[in-house]
C-alpha cells in the first residue's frame, strides 16, 4: 500500500469516527456547525473525509462529543463506552421527572424479565 493510500485510509477512518461521535452525541451536522461557528457543509465535508479539520476544531469536536482525542484520531481502537455512559447521563438529566420515572420502571421491567429468563 502506498503512502498516499495509507493517508487516504486514515483520513476516511477519522471521518467515520467524526460522524459516529456526532451521532452518538445525538447532534445534527447543523447543530455542530452552529456550535463551531461554521457552515453545515463544513461538517459534512469533514465527515466525508474531503475537508481537513484543524487541530483546534479537532479538540473542540472531541470536547463537544465527549470522546477522547485519541479515539477520534483512531489512535485508540476501543469503543468509547465511558463516553456513551456520560452521554446517557447527560440525556437522562434533561428528562422531565415523569419521563424519568417511566424510564426507570421500564428498566426495572427489563431487568426483572432478564432475571426470570436465566
Amino acid at each position: 500500500m502506498s503512502d498516499k493510500e495509507t493517508v487516504t485510509g486514515q483520513r476516511l477512518a477519522i471521518a467515520g469516527r467524526l460522524r459516529m461521535a456526532r451521532e452518538m452525541a445525538g447532534l445534527t451536522q447543523g447543530q455542530v456547525a452552529k456550535i463551531l461557528g461554521l457552515h453545515r457543509p463544513s461538517i459534512s465535508e469533514a465527515e466525508a473525509g474531503r475537508r481537513r479539520v484543524s487541530a483546534d476544531e479537532f479538540a473542540r469536536l472531541a470536547e463537544i462529543y465527549a470522546v477522547s482525542i485519541s479515539w477520534l484520531a483512531c489512535a485508540d481502537s476501543d469503543e468509547p463506552e465511558d463516553d456513551r455512559l456520560a452521554l446517557a447521563a447527560r440525556e437522562l438529566a434533561k428528562l422531565k421527572q415523569d419521563d424519568l420515572n417511566r424510564l426507570m420502571e421500564l428498566l426495572k421491567a427489563i431487568r426483572s424479565h432478564k432475571d426470570r429468563s436465566k
